[in-house]
């Protein structure tokens, strides 16, 4: 055989290869990182076989110029770099779990999980990409995808009417947001001879392509990337079809756009309706929607756990009074014109801790008929209509909870009511009202009810007793005193309460209102937070502490050295001297959101503290609760009004001074803990002065051994028998997420299989005392399958102070973790469970322990 000719060797290409290798290099030394990039792409497109050598330097080099890119806004350029450097590296994990990390920081979230899904299937055991994924999973498929398909009872009921649909003579179909496939594949089952789809998210796209060449559909049913209302005939399907399936509804109903997809539906891609006046013609040649309709129902409710995550339900936080803070509340209203604002939140009724106390009877608000195109197209333009409910019960009146039955045809309904067996919430508007409104039988409750924006709007306006009518969003002169609502741990109306009411309806009905109410929008999560008293009082307790210490520890000491001298600040010093008097204590606040912590902390006198509140409108609140509470002006101040660098936001509060407390935000409202939280109390430690403290200093892991079904069926699709006969578990079961989040552990069905037990702690004061593996012996208190492991948090901010993630008036939810494979225990057994926290990533394997031992002791510590 011929020798293959070895290839010559090109000098000039190999010195500049070698001339742009050392210019990458010293770019890269000089922190000239675009330069040293665009040598790098030089490099390794010139010489490929450079790659395996130069990969390091290079994702360091692409990574650095990419937050360049980021801070400047050059977004178009920052991602021509990743596409690049993916063209070079494309089965690179880290390269792509880096370019979804900066998709989803730009609010791309589909286009970003689908990165961090991809690194993790080039490398399952790649701990960022994992977290990443799991926190972003809900966006990529969504949680419902699992309960509805694990809904038996829903899934036939949909499958009969296509049937019978199709039977009947509709043999084209389009099925609008297909999502798995599954309701398009029941109609090729059923006969039809046309199938369409069209799913606007990628995943779902892809994932719904997957199943349907899974089960031998490929090329039988078009699946298209692309919303409804895009659509063209003959553009995008040859004709138009005889029937539309869809369940392109969420809790509220419209909120998922069906009226407009269907109004367009019915003008572009359905063929007309079957008319009263020609009955002979054919199935085939009329258009028809499944579902055909629904019913609306509504009920007014108290529950102190909608009030506390939607108003101020307290007079007092951490000593502050509030009444100054003007009127606050969630962002989620109807009698708003503000479009920042959501007309409806979504509520499991039956996993509402504390429960709900119905007030009025179920009532009917709305009939829509989704076959008739002009009701459709008159929803919007319909009048306000107003209804008058008969109190039944009493109590206060906090929303109005929201559900329906939705006619698949005349014969078969699904209902998401909140005594149903459902895999739906429902939906909730909460009352926006500045004071409490008991209500008791023989009043009546006057809704409004509108369709403005193809949304659903149910509005409580009014109160009629004894013949007058009130209205509950006339605002009373904010310069007057006025009752505030009691504690939210009380959620039972109180004979001050009726009186409350009483004075607000005789004020009402002698004030005119003087216009638009003027309020402060807090996140649901922000104003459960300042709703949370003992988590206010134990960090006011704390604070105390340590400045009394501190003043102690000074007095021993004599006058520091920095006493008298101005303070530094990193801009340029102001004209005077901040405080005559001794030197002041540092305190900065870098909790998330909207926070009193600061302001609590200026307010021990001798205080100067740093509130990371961001919003001017959030400031304008603490500035008005520090005058009214006797704060100096100059004892807060807004962090990062002053640092350039929101990055940076830990560094020193001048360049002479360091901090007397940071207070660190630890644990996500959803159950986990912060990203990089370990990162900052190492930085924090590094900035505070002698006796400094972090808060909190420690954090203890809890968490217990249950069985619950309710946790499967939410995490993946169960059992080994196909979906009404279709193969999709093993596709969308790839999404599965082992880590539940926003979970109420008080409600939640299951069974307790043991006590709780101390898994994991994280010091924040002593980096030496951190692990990230730990294994823990729990022993069964009763017989069963562990299916999870939920756990919680004790918050301590000192040695005697601490709080719990769970407890009733706690703003944080609880997580868990779903094992792998259920295991069976008997009630004595002892189980082993490997604890894992990567970063803030948490994993849990259980297994069965041999050797007896005591409950919740360490067998071992492993530190990596």
């Amino acid at each position: 055989s011929r020798n293959r000719r070895v290839p010559r060797e090109d000098p000039a290409r190999n010195e500049l290869v070698s001339r742009s290798l050392e210019s990458a290099q010293q770019c890269l030394f000089n922190q000239d990182y675009g330069t040293a990039f665009v040598h790098y792409l030089l490099v390794l497109n010139l010489a490929p076989v450079l790659k395996d050598f130069a990969s390091e330097s290079f994702r360091f080099t692409l990574f650095k110029w990419a937050d360049e890119l980021d801070s400047l806004g050059r977004i178009q350029d920052l991602f021509d770099c990743y596409e690049q450097a993916l063209e070079l590296f494309p089965t690179d994990e880290v390269i792509i779990n880096s370019m979804g990390e900066h998709l989803f920081r730009m609010g791309f979230r589909d286009e970003a999980a689908g990165h961090f899904h991809k690194a993790l299937k080039l490398k399952p055991d790649y701990p960022e990409a994992k977290e990443n994924f799991y926190r972003v999973a809900n966006w990529l498929v969504e949680r419902w995808h699992f309960l509805m398909l694990n809904d038996r009872r829903r899934n036939h009921k949909y499958q009969q009417a296509i049937q019978k649909a199709v039977e009947g003579g509709c043999n084209t179909v389009l099925d609008i947001g297909t999502g798995t496939g599954i309701l398009g594949m029941c109609a090729k089952k059923a006969g039809a001879a046309e199938v369409y789809a069209c799913e606007l998210s990628k995943t779902m796209y892809e994932l719904a392509c997957e199943v349907v060449t899974a089960n031998g559909m490929n090329g039988r049913i078009k699946i298209l990337h692309m919303k409804s209302l895009e659509m063209e005939v003959p553009k995008d399907i040859p004709k138009r079809v005889s029937l539309v399936v869809t369940e392109t509804v969420d809790a509220g109903l419209f909120g998922e756009g069906i009226i407009e997809s269907l109004i367009h539906a019915w003008n572009h891609l359905l063929l007309p309706p079957q008319s009263t006046q020609d009955p002979s013609r054919p199935p085939s040649q009329a258009g028809r929607v499944i579902p055909a309709g629904a019913t609306v129902f509504g009920m007014a409710v108290q529950c102190l756990e909608i009030r506390r995550h939607h108003r101020l339900c307290v007079s007092e936080i951490g000593g502050l009074a509030t009444a100054a803070a003007g009127e606050l509340h969630s962002p989620v209203s109807c009698s708003s014109e503000d479009d920042s604002t959501e007309p409806y939140t979504t509520e499991r009724l039956s996993r509402l801790p504390g429960g709900y106390t119905p007030l009025t009877e179920p009532f009917n608000a709305l009939d829509i008929d989704f076959n008739n195109v002009q009701e459709l197209e008159g929803l919007c333009s319909r009048e306000v209509s107003r209804v008058r409910l008969p109190v039944t019960g009493e109590g206060l009146l906090d929303a109005l909870a929201v559900w329906f039955q939705l006619h698949l045809d005349q014969q078969s309904s699904l209902s998401t009511g909140p005594k149903e067996d459902t895999c739906w919430e429902q939906a909730i508007y909460p009352v926006q009202t500045p004071h409490n409104f008991p209500l008791r039988p023989g009043d009546e409750l006057i809704v409004e009810i509108s369709c403005r924006d193809a949304y659903l709007r149910l509005c409580s306006v009014a109160v009629a007793r004894d013949g007058r009518e009130f209205r509950l969003d006339d605002c009373l002169d904010p310069d007057k005193p006025r009752n505030n609502p009691g504690p939210s741990g009380n959620p039972n109306p109180s004979l001050n309460a009726e009186a409350e009411l009483c004075s607000a309806l005789a004020c009402l009905g002698t004030e005119q209102s003087s216009g638009p109410r003027d309020y402060t929008m807090l996140e649901c999560a922000e104003m459960a937070l300042l709703n949370n008293q003992p988590y206010h009082d134990s960090f006011r307790r704390a604070l105390a502490k340590l400045i009394t210490n501190l003043k102690d520890a000074r007095s021993v000491q004599g006058p520091s050295q920095g006493q008298g001298l101005e303070v530094m600040p990193l801009t340029d010093p102001p004209s005077g001297p901040m405080d005559p008097g001794p030197d002041p204590f540092y305190v900065l606040d870098v909790s998330e959101g909207f926070s009193v912590l600061s302001l609590m902390a200026a307010s021990q006198g001798q205080v100067k503290a740093y509130s990371s509140v961001e919003k001017t409108q959030h400031q304008a609140v603490l500035r008005r609760l520090a005058r009214a509470n006797g704060v100096p002006e100059e004892a807060l101040e807004f962090w990062l009004n002053q640092v350039e660098d929101e990055q940076a936001v830990l560094q020193r509060p001048s360049r002479e001074k360091l901090w007397s407390a940071i207070i660190l935000d630890c644990v996500e409202t959803c159950g986990l803990v912060r990203q990089k939280l370990m990162e900052k109390a190492t930085l924090a430690r590094c900035l505070l002065e002698d006796g400094g403290q972090i808060f909190p200093e420690r954090i203890v892991l809890y968490g217990m051994l249950v069985e619950s079904d309710t946790l499967l069926l939410e995490s993946a699709v169960q059992g080994q028998e196909p979906t009404l006969g279709f193969n999709i578990a093993p596709f969308i079961n790839q999404f599965t997420v082992p880590v539940h989040v926003f979970l109420d552990l008080s409600t939640l069905q299951c069974r307790h299989l043991s006590d709780s037990v101390e898994l994991f702690i994280l010091d924040l004061m002593n980096t030496n005392a951190n692990y990230t593996n730990r294994d823990v012996k729990v022993q069964a208190s009763a017989s069963g399958r562990v299916t999870a492991v939920p756990f919680w948090y004790q918050i301590h901010l000192n040695e005697e102070i601490s709080l719990s993630t769970f407890n009733q008036d706690s703003h944080w939810k609880q997580a868990a973790v779903v094992l792998h494979q259920p295991l069976a225990v008997r009630e004595g057994d002892w189980v082993r469970l490997a604890v894992t926290l990567q970063k803030s990533s948490i994993s849990i394997s259980a297994s069965i322990e041999e050797e007896a031992g005591e409950t919740g002791t360490v067998d071992s510590v492993r530190v990596r």
